[in-house]
Parts: C-alpha cells; structure tokens; sequence
C-alpha cells in the first residue's frame, strides 16, 4: 500500500552533521576504503531496533521515482532514467546498511548507531537523493517524505535516521556528479553505407544518448568490459534469416504474427526498466521483505540495470547497426540474395527507438534484472504483470527468465529488433548482473565468517 499523501505543503527539519566517509564499490572509483567515522562513539552491540523494520519504503519511494519518470518532462531527456533509480536505491541500501551492517556497503560507509531507525535513514536519503537529481520536483517530494516520516515515531531514533539519511544521499550525489552524464554529445553523423544507421521512418527521430556507453559505470569497470561480438554480416544467412523473421513478424500489417504476439510487442513497449521495478514491487510484497532485504533487493536490481544501460549504449554507438526497418527498406542493396526489400515496411509500432539496434536494450535490461531478483528468491516466482498501454491486459508468469525472455522478444513482434540483437542482449544482460551480484552488495563475512573488508582486494 502506498502509505503517501501526495498532498503539497512543505517540511523543514533541522538536521545535524554526520561524519561519513567514502567506500569505493569493486571497480567503479578505485579498490580501496578509507576508515568510517562514528555517529556517536559509544554503540552497544545490543542497541538495536526492538524489531525488524518493514520493507514498505523502499516500495514506497520506488513508485514515487516511477511517477516522475512516467510524468512528460519531468525527467531530463539528456539523463537515462536507470541513472537515478541506481542513485535512488543505492542511497537507501546504504543508508538502511549503516545500521544494519549485515552487508558491505556500496559507496558510502557511515559507523551509525543501531538505535537509529532504518526508516527514517531510508526516508531521509530517498527524499535527499530525489531533490537533487529532481529539484523542481521538491514541494511533491517534501510532501511524500512528511507522510512517509510520520510513520516513524518521535524521538532519538528518528533523528539519528534522518541525520545518517541525509548525510549518505549527499555524498553520493557529489560523488556521481561527474560520472559524464552532463556530457553535450557532438552532433551524430548518420552512415550512409549498407548497414549503417540512420534516423529511422517515418518521424526521423534524432539518435539519443550517444555517449551513455563512456559514463562512469555503478559496479562494471568501464562500458565496453562485456562487449558482444559484432552483429553477424550482411551477407550472412543469419543477417538474412533475422531480417526476413522481424520483416514477417514485425510488420504493422503482419499476416504470421498471433493475436498473442501482437499483444506482447504491445505490451512491453513501454520502458522497459519500469516494469521490472514494478516485478520487484510485487514480488517483495508478497515475500514480506524486510527492510534491509529489500533496500538490497532494489539496489542490486536498478545498479545492475543502469550498468546494463551503460553496456548496451556502448554497443550500440560501437556497431551502429541499422534498425529493421532501414534494412528492410534497403535490402536491395545488402548485397545478400535471401533478402528482399519492401520500401514502405513499417514496424507494428510504427515508430522505432532512437539508437542503432545492436544489442536490444529490452533483452539486456530483461536478463540483468531478472538475475538479480533470481539471486534473492530464485528463478522460479509466480507474479503478473500489467501495462500502461494496454489498460486491463495482464500478463502471467511462472519465472523471472520466463518474462525477460517475452520481453525481449516483444521487440521482434513490435518490429523493433532482429533475433540477434535479442540473443546478444540476453547473454550481455547476463554477463553485467553476474559481475554485479558478485562485486558488490556482498555479505559482510564470507563463508568462513572472515570479514570480507579483511581480505586482499579480488
């Protein structure tokens, strides 16, 4: 249930300094930790909440997150979105993680006391994170966060929460501040020869976020550390065999696509990093996460999904390969005899995403998260799942790859993307999710119940 009032008025707390001190995450900044410092010097082991917290929050100000994304102009068109769910959850895993300890931190270590509340901490760093990547935003957000605050009783505890929130939230902003996604792009430079992407029929849209791939990636070591091999070639039968599937299946006036296909390349069209925080939403839920699992939960899903957009882009601007509904158009001069041009093809979505179609962003971005709600539930979880564009349409699932595979595969349906794209993006998906579960977020001790921060760097 969301628990916010969504009414307007404003909140002011007075808060107190924290000291905090920067953990730098396995690959992203550097590999090594410099000394927490403490809140207060004195924290009896059993200072502890009376009780575990509710994972309530996290859900809470993920819906806000997915509100503003999904209100027109209210995200940055300069900014991917997967960007600020990282930085959103990252905040709240670290905060809430001060005080658990249970884990290692991602970037932020802050010795707080374990009398602080874990909700206010959540509430705080959430709301600090927000103002700042959405400053016009701040008299919704301030509201939210005084309903969300009034959920947690008056005293110590609280304050602790909001100092250790806020405190966490804003070192994590200036560290990302440069991560290069204020970046002006050069002007891009469509290709003119076969293969070569080009703005695509019939609106011609402009290429967007053509330097995602350099930016300063959350966990990965750099954008480019899983790049797939390049696409097959032109000439090839499986070029040939990819085309002539989407160039069927694909097409707004399509004879072979099903009733039910039709429906998926519908269905999933939306952003796809939405419904798979929208998944998180209901499988945690039902789980009854609590909240330091689910802080982790949605950090280890919206860190390897921006790192999964940062592979992907990398790609994408490396091999700029045209989209189907260039090839098709132009297979006449592929120079691959089992292809056969068709002018005025057009997609079921009629409007193609604006970037090279090499690797799918759908099928990377699918495979990343369900790997990592697997990692925490396994693989195999019943949830449904609905769409803003097809209002009272719900699809069903028995697994998290089960979805991610239909996701990916929408984009062949909605005439988006070639078989490739979709294979290459599941095992680069893959690959980004497993180097994130195992580099960061890791338990506190490893098997052997050694501090992990005692050992020598992997």
């Amino acid at each position: 249930m969301n628990r916010f009032s969504l009414r307007l008025f404003a909140l002011g707390i007075a808060l107190g300094s924290i000291g905090a001190a920067v953990v730098l995450a396995a690959g992203a900044y550097a590999s090594t930790k410099p000394p927490t410092t403490a809140i207060n010097r004195v924290t009896p082991a059993s200072d502890r909440p009376p009780a575990q917290e509710s994972g309530q929050p996290v859900i809470d100000w993920n819906r806000v997150l997915l509100s503003i994304v999904n209100t027109p102009g209210a995200q940055p068109a300069t900014i991917q979105p997967t960007r600020n769910f990282a930085i959103l959850h990252a905040a709240i895993y670290d905060a809430v993680n001060s005080i658990d300890r249970t884990h290692e931190p991602y970037l932020i270590s802050v010795r707080a006391p374990r009398s602080a509340s874990e909700t206010a901490a959540a509430d705080a760093a959430a709301h600090t994170a927000l103002v700042g990547l959405y400053p016009a935003q701040q008299s919704a957000l301030d509201a939210d966060y005084a309903a969300e605050l009034a959920q947690v009783p008056e005293g110590p505890a609280k304050d602790k929460g909001i100092r250790l929130g806020e405190r966490v939230a804003t070192d994590l902003l200036a560290i990302r501040a440069n991560d290069g996604s204020s970046v002006i792009p050069p002007p891009f430079v469509p290709g003119t020869d076969p293969g070569d992407y080009r703005p695509t029929p019939p609106n011609f849209p402009t290429p967007v976020f053509t330097t995602w791939g350099q930016l300063t990636p959350f966990v990965l070591a750099r954008g480019d550390q899983f790049r797939p091999a390049p696409p097959p070639e032109l000439t090839s039968e499986a070029y040939a065999a990819a085309l002539n599937e989407v160039q069927s299946l694909g097409s707004a006036t399509s004879t072979t696509r099903t009733s039910e296909q039709t429906e998926i390349g519908k269905f999933w069209n939306p952003p796809i990093q939405n419904f798979w925080n929208q998944i998180a939403q209901t499988v945690a839920t039902a789980n009854d996460s609590d909240l330091p699992t689910t802080a982790r939960l949605f950090a280890a899903l919206n860190l390897g999904v921006a790192d999964s957009a940062i592979a992907f882009y990398d790609a994408k601007y490396t091999y700029r390969l045209w989209r189907p509904v260039s090839a098709i158009r132009l297979a006449d001069s592929d120079g691959n005899p089992l292809t056969v041009a068709d002018p005025s093809w057009l997609p079921l979505s009629v409007n193609t995403a604006a970037d090279p179609s090499y690797p799918g962003a759908h099928s990377t971005i699918s495979a990343a998260a369900a790997l990592a709600l697997a990692s925490f539930y396994g693989d195999d979880q019943r949830f449904s799942v609905t769409s803003p564009v097809l209002p009272g349409v719900t699809r069903s699932f028995t697994s998290f790859s089960a979805a991610a595979e239909e996701a990916g595969l929408s984009r062949i349906y909605a005439g988006q993307h070639f078989r490739f794209d979709h294979d290459a993006g599941l095992m680069l998906g893959h690959e980004v999710a497993r180097f994130a579960l195992n580099n960061a977020l890791l338990p506190a001790h490893d098997s052997s119940g050694q501090p992990r921060s005692d050992r020598k760097p992997r």
